[in-house]
């Protein structure tokens, strides 16, 4: 098994920070704006098992100034309101958790399922979380 190349590891990097902040906000949001305890929690242990071993190679593969697409995009900037935030951060970590799963499919299968299985909980959190404070 070959080790990770610098790109890997960025895209690595990129996606366990997306992950977490996106994670956070929803957390937050539950928190502060809901005083929702079970759901937070819930989230705030996701948060913290989104992690790689090797730190230190994904913290030196980043290069955050040269971030081709730093610039936020109108749909980025804009949000009507909690729930629009919501279901963004819910999307965002969806997605970055998948790239997560497909790219540690390269060397750490175990790793890979690890991040599958947080994408579906973030599923089932997504549905929870609407049903409950956002309902149609």
């Amino acid at each position: 098994m070959n080790p990770l190349s610098h790109s890997e590891l960025r895209i690595l990097d990129a996606n366990l920070n997306r992950l977490r902040e996106g994670i956070r906000v929803i957390e937050d949001i539950l928190r502060y704006g809901f005083d929702e305890k079970a759901l937070a929690l819930e989230l705030k242990n996701l948060r913290h098992s989104c992690q790689l071993k090797n730190f230190q190679s994904l913290l030196n593969s980043r290069d955050s100034q040269k971030d081709v697409l730093k610039t936020s995009i109108k749909q980025e900037q804009n949000r009507e309101n909690l729930k629009s935030v919501v279901l963004a951060n819910f999307k965002r970590s969806q997605e970055s958790a998948r790239v997560l799963e497909e790219i540690l499919k390269l060397q750490a299968v175990s790793e890979s399922e690890k991040f599958k299985a947080l994408r579906y909980s973030l599923y089932t959190l997504e549905k929870e979380v609407f049903s409950r404070y956002f309902k149609a």
